[in-house]
This record gives C-alpha cells, structure tokens and sequence, in this order.
C-alpha cells in the first residue's frame, strides 16, 4: 500500500524554499506571507518527523534529510509541470477532430467549413465520417455531431443544433415529365427513395400525416446513406422524403424542389456532442459556437 502524500502547498513551499534557501524570497515568489511559508515547512517537517532546514546565522542550509528529499521533490514538481504543459497545449493546438454522420457531413458540414475556416484559420479540423456513435474514451475524437433525440451518457455535454421536420423532394424534370407529379396520389406513378438505417418508415408515416391510406407505391429504391439517396433524387430516379439540413443546398440551387405542403414533425434532431471534462477547450467552443451560429443562420434564412 503507497504511503500517503504530504500536503501539496506544504512541498511547493519546501522547494521554493530550499532553492532560494530563504522564506522570504519563497513567499515572493508564492505571493504569500513570511509566516505562511514558515507554518507551511513546520507543518511538513510534523508531517515527516524529520527536520528539513537548519537555521544558521539568519540563513538557511538544507539538512541532509532535506537534501535527499529536495531532489524527488522537484523532479516530481517538474514531471506535474510537464504533463499539465502538454494537456494544456493539446487543447489549444493539434487538429480539431469531428465525427459526423456521412451524410451530414457531405450535404451540410462540408460545404460550411469555408466559414469556420476564415473565422479561426488557426484551428486544423479533421472530419471523421462515420454512422457509428462515438466513444470518446477510446477514439481520439473532440467533438461529434449525431442524429437522435438527445438522450445521451450524463458525462457528455449535448446541445440541441437542428430540429428537422421530414418531406418530400425530387428533380424538378420529375414535375412536367411523362407521369407529372401534381398531386399525392402521383406518387403512385414513381419510385420512392429511402434511407434503409431509418429506424422507422418515415414515408408511412409521412403517408398518413397527408391522410393518404390506399398509395400503394411503383417501387423501392434504398440506400445506407441519406446523401446517396438525394443524389439519386437529383438523378430523377424518384422521390425522396428528407429534412432541409441535408436538402437545403440542394433546393436554394434548383437542383431539388419540395412537393406539396404536408411535413412530418419529429422527435429526432441534429445534436452537438462532447465530453463534459473538454467541452470548455478553446478549440472545442470555437467549433460548436460556430455551429449553432450556422444553424441559428439557415434558420433565419428560412423564416425570413
């Protein structure tokens, strides 16, 4: 069993001490009284039964308990200092690495990172895409943007980024082509697209919010990715349900158009997640202030 340490501010005054072989330079330097460092160095010596100092003429000379015990004393000091350097400067420099789900990543983040990069072109990001939840203990990841409902381990810090609604989209050539798309019951006529990670069938669900019951589609055409998906939307291989932080760009270019009025609210959203213990790193705030700035921007934009 480890022998229990001495009080910590009662080593720091013994080194300071002993380097300046004066109490009243190392309460200078400590920015403390005379007396502070005096009880400090009587309170360790109590603690260790064994004199440090010897009082000489108004000096000080280290005894030789003193002097063997000086110099783990300042090794140890200066390993604590070295370590809390290097954790100190990982957080302010080193890459900013971001785990994001691909298509999050592709059709949002990706074409917004210009921004990040003019207001902080001193911060190097790393964008990680990946569907899988993160587990920060075990990968080298600062911060990760996930699709859910917000319910996550209580170490972690989360904040709410997009709150989405799911509709319909396709390539404006799918609205005058041979089977136009005018109405609901159209899409009969057409493929739909799908998400096939979806825990749930939005499209039914989109279905019934639009009080259709008897739509029974042409076909399927599914994909692991949302992006693929819109990008076969864009292709005209069909229809597909979606939210605007993937298809927003997408429909300001024309390359999307939304069809019909009915949305299909949902308890799912765009979520900021990071560790508790890091989450006040410069880094760390930059980029998700940055974030939410994004956000809180789109969303101007589409109620404006």
């Amino acid at each position: 069993m480890a022998e229990r340490l001495p009080p910590l501010n009662a080593l720091r005054s013994f080194e300071v001490a002993a380097r300046h072989l004066s109490f009243t330079k190392a309460a200078a330097e400590l920015h403390v009284t005379h007396s502070a460092i005096s009880h400090q160095i009587k309170a360790l010596e109590e603690w260790l039964g064994i004199p440090l100092f010897r009082r000489v003429n108004r000096g000080l000379l280290l005894t030789e308990s003193g002097q063997a015990y000086l110099r783990p004393v300042r090794e140890s000091f200066q390993r604590l200092g070295e370590a809390t350097w290097r954790l100190k400067a990982k957080g302010r420099s080193g890459p900013l690495t971001v785990s994001v789900m691909p298509s999050f990543a592709s059709k949002w983040l990706v074409p917004r990172l210009r921004r990040f990069r003019e207001r902080h072109p001193d911060i190097d990001v790393r964008v990680s895409a990946s569907p899988d939840l993160t587990d920060f203990d075990r990968e080298d990841v600062d911060v990760a943007v996930r699709y859910g409902r917000g319910h996550w381990s209580t170490d972690l810090r989360v904040d709410l980024l997009i709150r989405e609604s799911m509709f319909p989209v396709c390539s404006p050539k799918l609205l005058d082509g041979p089977l136009p798309l005018k109405t609901i019951q159209d899409l009969r006529h057409h493929t739909l697209l799908t998400d096939y990670d979806w825990r749930v069938d939005f499209w039914q669900l989109w279905l019934d919010a639009a009080g259709v019951t008897d739509l029974v589609p042409k076909h399927a055409l599914s994909f692991n990715y949302s992006n693929l998906m819109l990008q076969a939307a864009i292709d005209g291989l069909g229809v597909a349900l979606t939210q605007n932080a993937l298809a927003g760009d997408d429909l300001a270019a024309g390359r999307l158009v939304r069809l019909f009025e009915v949305t299909l609210p949902t308890d799912y959203a765009y979520y900021v997640v990071t560790p508790a213990l890091t989450a006040t790193r410069p880094k760390i705030v930059a980029f998700r202030e940055w974030l939410v700035d994004e956000a809180n921007l789109e969303r101007a934009d589409m109620t404006g």
